[in-house]
Formats: C-alpha cells, sequence, structure tokens
C-alpha cells in the first residue's frame, strides 16, 4: 500500500499538479497540508472522477488538511478529540484547522499540518509548541486502544541536523530550535518511527525548499515532511522516498511528496489489493 503526504501550498493552485502526480504515482492513500480552500469549495470531483473518496478540514486562505483514499476512511475525526480533559482547553486550537485522522485498511491515518511558529520570540511560537504537547496527548490516547499509527504531514521540524542544508547557520532558530525537537520527540515517545531515516542515514535529503534566493536551484533545503510509523509496523516497511520531481514545475508547492510502501501482507487486515506497482523514483 502506497501512502503519501504532501503540502501543496493551495489546493486550487496546484490541482492539475496534483492529479498528474496521481495519475503517474496511483498512491492508495495521498494526505494533503495547507489546502487553504473551505470545505464546500474543495474539489472533490476531481479525485473521486480518479477513483478516490475525499474527507477535508479546511479553511478560507490558511492552513487545511485532506485524506484521499482508494480505500473508503472510517471512523473520520477533524481536529482534537480526546486529547485534553475538557473542551475549554482545546478551543484555542479550534480556529486553526490542521489535523484530521481516520482508520484505512487497519492502520489510524494521522494527518497534521504542524504551525510554523514565526519565530522563537513570537506568541506563534508558544501556540507551536502547545500545539505539538496537544498532539502528543492525542496520540496517548490512540496508544492507548492499540491502534497501529501512521502519522505525517508538514512538521515544520528538522529532526537533526542532517535535516537542513546549512545546519551551522540555522541550528537553534524557527524549525531546528532544540525546544521544537524536544516537542516532536515527545510525540514520537519512541513508539514511532521515521520511516526515511530506515532506509537514509545521510544527509542531503530535502522535502522544503524555499521559493526565495534560488534554494531549489541551489538544493538548499529542509527536510521538515516526515511519515512516522508505529515500530509494529517496521517490518512492513518496504521503501520511503521523497519525490522532488513535481518542485520542478511551473509554480509548484515549495514542498514534495514523501512516500512509503507498505506490505500489509502479513498483518491481519483486510488489505486492499492494488493493480498498481509501487512507483520507484
Amino acid at each position: 500500500m502506497l501512502i503519501a503526504t504532501w503540502n501543496v501550498n493551495s489546493i486550487r493552485a496546484r490541482l492539475s499538479q496534483i492529479i498528474d502526480w496521481i495519475n503517474q504515482v496511483k498512491p492508495d492513500i495521498l494526505c494533503l497540508q495547507e489546502t487553504k480552500v473551505q470545505d464546500n469549495n474543495f474539489p472533490i470531483e476531481a479525485f473521486e472522477k480518479l477513483g478516490y473518496t475525499v474527507e477535508v478540514y479546511g479553511q478560507k486562505s490558511y492552513n487545511g488538511v485532506a485524506i484521499i483514499s482508494k480505500i473508503k476512511a472510517e471512523n473520520v475525526k477533524k481536529g482534537f478529540f480526546g486529547c485534553m480533559e475538557s473542551d475549554q482547553d482545546i478551543e484555542v486550537f479550534l480556529d486553526q484547522k490542521r489535523l484530521i485522522s481516520a482508520d484505512i485498511n487497519g492502520i489510524k491515518i494521522i494527518n497534521v499540518y504542524v504551525p510554523n511558529g514565526s519565530s522563537l520570540e513570537s506568541d506563534k511560537f508558544t501556540y507551536k509548541i502547545n500545539w505539538l504537547n496537544c498532539l502528543a496527548s492525542f496520540l496517548d490516547e490512540q496508544e492507548k486502544n492499540g491502534e497501529l499509527i501512521c502519522l505525517m504531514g508538514d512538521f515544520n521540524i528538522a529532526p537533526t541536523a542532517l535535516d537542513i542544508h546549512d545546519p551551522n547557520k540555522y541550528e537553534g532558530v524557527i524549525m531546528a530550535s532544540e525546544m521544537e525537537r524536544n516537542a516532536l520527540n515527545n510525540v514520537l515517545k519512541e513508539r514511532l518511527i521515521d520511516s526515511f531515516r530506515i532506509f537514509e542515514k545521510n544527509s542531503g535529503h530535502w522535502s522544503w525548499w524555499d521559493y526565495r534566493n534560488n534554494a531549489y536551484e541551489l538544493n538548499k533545503g529542509w527536510r521538515i515532511d516526515h511519515i512516522y510509523i508505529s515500530k509494529e509496523l517496521s517490518s512492513q516497511l518496504k521503501s520511503c522516498v521523497i519525490d522532488s520531481s513535481p518542485r520542478e514545475n511551473l509554480r509548484p508547492s515549495d514542498h514534495a511528496p514523501v512516500m512509503i510502501d507498505l506490505n500489509l501482507s502479513d498483518l491481519n487486515v483486510d488489505f486492499f489489493e492494488s493493480d498498481d506497482d509501487f512507483f520507484e523514483i
């Protein structure tokens, strides 16, 4: 089963590029971030024509997440549920549409768009850390239920120095601070593993390049888009790749898709058999 994540930086601006990529790669599940559109304006029909179901959680001009799947999503949740002691505790997070989850093929798919944080001195940075702490509590609840988890999206965090093109320049700043990395590790709690690092131990692999200063052309990127899976799924993981080719499109997203291929035949789930081979990058 091919599972992908992609911050598309506006679903309407990149729709034709996304459709072209789907036709080429044929993912079973595609999680999108920064869709920037209200639910009633999301172009659902374009994906349904390709045989996908669509679950969306969006808002006008900012944020927004979606799950596009060949396999019908069950138990769809929008936003945080069961992560705080009272609904009042999560009210601060309700205005920004950043998380959607669903059960698909025996796996809890959790799609997130983590706040950027702006700068370490900003109120937005405090919001980011609090949001990550809430995500950790959300994951705690899933773990209690014995869920197999696939957590993915734009995390706006480079986990280590290996994930930045110039770590000496950027270590300790936004997306690379110790506080952010600790908050991310608190989310993972060693129960989830970084799919990409199972296969690639070295630096030089990026999923985001700033639009400014010819960052893509100069290969000055960051790896901030991740797919984390439960340790129990590691033996079923066949590959994890970053497909940078869409970044070469005219008016592209500044992010590239990240994909994993899971062999679920050994798991006790009703696996959707696809006729499509895994797309090799």
